[in-house]
C-alpha cells in the first residue's frame, strides 16, 4: 500500500436507506490521490506552470462488493500499477474497519497532458518516481 486514509461515512455519503451511495467513492478516491501527490511535492495546481504537464483521469472503474452504511469507518488504500507510455493506473481498496471487509475496489487510469490537453509521454523524472512508488 502506497498511501491510506480513514474516513467515517456521513449522511452525505449515503442514500435515503443509509447505504453508501455509489458515486460518493469517486471524490474520496481523488482526494486520496491528490493528498498523496501533495505530500510528495507534486502540487496539481502548480504542475502545468512548473513542469509543463498535469494529470487527468481518463477512465475509472469501481466494483462494489458489500454494503457500507452510515457511520461505518472505512480505510481507503492507494496503490500504483505499472506505467505505460502516457498513462498509469491507480488502484484503490476500501476496507470497513469493524470487520476488515473489502467494501469495494476501483481503478482509475491517469494520463499526463500538456497545456492543450494532449497526452504526452511520462517524463523520465516522474516515471522514476512512479516506478519507485509502484515497488
Amino acid at each position: 500500500m502506497l498511501h491510506s486514509d480513514t474516513r467515517r461515512l456521513t449522511y452525505a455519503d449515503t442514500d435515503p436507506a443509509g447505504i453508501l451511495y455509489y458515486a460518493s467513492w469517486f471524490p474520496k478516491m481523488e482526494a486520496l490521490w491528490s493528498d498523496f501527490l501533495f505530500r510528495n511535492g507534486f502540487r496539481q495546481d502548480r504542475s502545468l506552470a512548473a513542469r509543463g504537464w498535469t494529470t487527468v483521469t481518463r477512465a475509472t472503474q469501481c466494483e462494489y462488493l458489500v454494503a457500507a452504511r452510515l457511520f461505518d469507518e472505512i480505510r481507503l488504500e492507494l496503490r500504483i500499477g505499472p506505467a505505460g507510455t502516457t498513462s498509469f493506473p491507480l488502484e484503490y481498496r476500501m476496507v470497513r474497519l469493524d470487520d476488515d471487509a473489502l467494501v469495494s475496489r476501483a481503478t482509475t487510469t491517469i494520463v499526463l497532458v500538456d497545456g492543450a490537453q494532449r497526452a504526452i509521454p511520462i517524463p523520465p523524472d516522474f516515471r522514476s518516481r512512479l516506478e519507485e512508488w509502484a515497488r
